[in-house]
């Protein structure tokens, strides 16, 4: 009986292993590996990135010919060159300083209310109560950052959003200019500001004005600091996901922080300068660097980087706005010209920076698809497959546990 058992077992094995050979052919033929995809696809996709990338580097050089052809006297000259990257350092340094909360899918709308606080308080220590210079732009700068911390403290721990955080926040530091000015300026004495302070911002090197080197300086700084270092990356985590960026351990709240803290720090720097500029404590110049810096933000999201604000990407937007304004004003533009290139390129950023945003999550789920759906692992070789079932027929049968 146990032989009889034994000898149908090996008749349905040899019967299935003979049976099996077929699916296993069917699955290594169907498992092939599908053609690669056609040069169309893959040279628009191409296409696409190189234009997102350094589109607008090639609009700004564009432009800058454009105009040179239009006023061949009097754009293309160092003079003018020079009065354009002296006249727009602080309008990019602000661009820089509220990109960096930008990176964490924040806004910091006190940008402009801090920086003329920030120059006013500056003219203050200095002309008013006789500080010296070095010690009042230290102070100023580090109440920036101070400042950058409080609204952090709003935004992470408070939950208020962070447009209405940072607008109440602007409001009390506009209401804090008007007590410091009494709502008048404030005009240096007969000798006027340390040749020392002004030269932070009159001063040239190489030929160009020194600001433009302290805005070139400013983007190296947060170049290295987004891309090459942890800080960076986790930084864009939480932009992307915040929540993803709490599951994997990183800290969302104390990173927010650094982010306000880091835009409060440069609009410091920033107000410094404007008071080594205009060299009087006007209370209300602030607010008109607040959308330009924003316009600036937003649209270097769109360069270099596609769909992620960047520091480069930033630099480039600051001087495609900077060629155009300074074009149009020269081929006589109304006084009014101005804020409508504002606005209307603020507009035309927001809607580039979405569409990038949402090319870039296509092109991550393009991506995705494209991996779970690729060739399937080859199936063992059908002399394989034969040597398996021929052992499995040779081998000893187990021991029977039945007894006759």
């Amino acid at each position: 009986m146990a032989t009889e058992t034994q000898s149908s077992r090996r008749a349905q094995r040899s019967t299935t292993g003979g049976d099996a050979k077929a699916p296993r052919r069917s699955r290594r033929t169907t498992g092939a590996a599908p053609s690669g995809p056609s040069r169309g696809p893959g040279g628009g996709r191409l296409r696409g990135h190189v234009i997102g990338t350094y589109g607008l580097l090639t609009l700004t050089v564009l432009l800058f010919l454009v105009f040179s052809l239009a006023l061949p006297n009097t754009f293309p000259t160092l003079d003018n060159i020079s009065s354009i990257l002296s006249n727009q350092s602080i309008p990019a340094m602000l661009a820089l300083g509220a990109m960096i909360p930008i990176v964490t899918g924040k806004f910091d709308l006190s940008v402009g209310y801090g920086l003329g606080l920030a120059h006013v308080l500056a003219m203050q220590l200095i002309v008013s109560n006789g500080w010296p210079w070095p010690l009042a732009c230290v102070v100023v700068i580090v109440g920036g950052g101070v400042i950058g911390v409080f609204n952090g403290l709003l935004v992470e721990f408070a939950k208020i959003d962070s447009f209405i955080a940072t607008l109440g926040t602007g409001s009390v530091l506009y209401a804090c200019t008007g007590w410091i000015t009494d709502g008048a300026r404030i005009v240096p004495g007969p000798n006027g500001l340390p040749p020392a302070f002004t030269d932070l911002y009159d001063s040239k090197f190489l030929g160009l004005p020194v600001p433009a080197f302290y805005v070139l300086g400013l983007a190296v700084i947060l170049w290295l600091l987004l891309e090459r270092l942890p800080l960076g990356r986790y930084l864009y985590v939480i932009g992307s996901n915040a929540r993803a960026a709490d599951l994997v351990g990183i800290p969302t709240r104390r990173y927010g922080i650094y982010a306000f803290a880091g835009s409060g720090i440069v609009v410091g720097f920033a107000g410094v300068l404007l008071a080594a500029q205009q060299q009087i404590g006007n209370p209300s110049v602030g607010m008109d660097y607040l959308l330009p810096a924003f316009v600036g933000a937003l649209l270097g999201s769109t360069a270099i980087k596609p769909g992620r604000a960047n520091a480069a990407g930033t630099v480039v937007a600051v001087a495609i706005l900077a060629i155009g304004l300074a074009g149009i004003q020269q081929l006589g533009a109304e006084f009014w010209a101005t804020s409508l290139f504002n606005g209307g390129t603020l507009l035309l950023a927001v809607g580039l920076a979405g569409y990038s945003a949402r090319r870039r999550l296509r092109a991550g789920a393009d991506a995705t698809r494209t991996s779970l759906s690729g060739p399937s692992a080859p199936a063992a070789p059908a002399a394989s497959v034969q040597t398996s079932v021929a052992a499995a027929e040779s081998a000893p049968p187990p021991p029977s546990t039945t007894t006759d």
